[in-house]
């Protein structure tokens, strides 16, 4: 599990599943960041993992501060799923 902060909206939100890096994420949870006084376009902060990784999270059995942080343009993310049944 870590956090990954999307530059930009690839058009995700809670349990879209994505393609990063070589490997397949869900997002888990998703903080929309720069509406109001941030950088010129929004980031998100998604907590991300496997599916394995979903009941750790769903119990909060994990330390957010020391969690590996990643940062990425929005164009390095391939949407697998948007949210939910919704395919992109």
């Amino acid at each position: 599990m870590k956090r990954l902060i999307i530059r930009g909206d690839p058009g995700i939100r809670k349990d879209a599943v994505i393609e990063y890096d070589g490997r397949e994420y869900v997002c888990f949870g998703v903080s929309r960041q720069g509406e109001w006084h941030g950088p010129d376009r929004p980031q998100l902060w998604c907590t991300v993992g496997t599916e394995d990784e979903r009941e750790d999270f769903e119990k909060r059995n994990f330390i957010p501060m020391r969690m590996d942080v990643e940062d990425v343009d929005a164009g390095a993310i391939d949407v697998v799923k948007a949210a939910g049944d919704l395919a992109v």
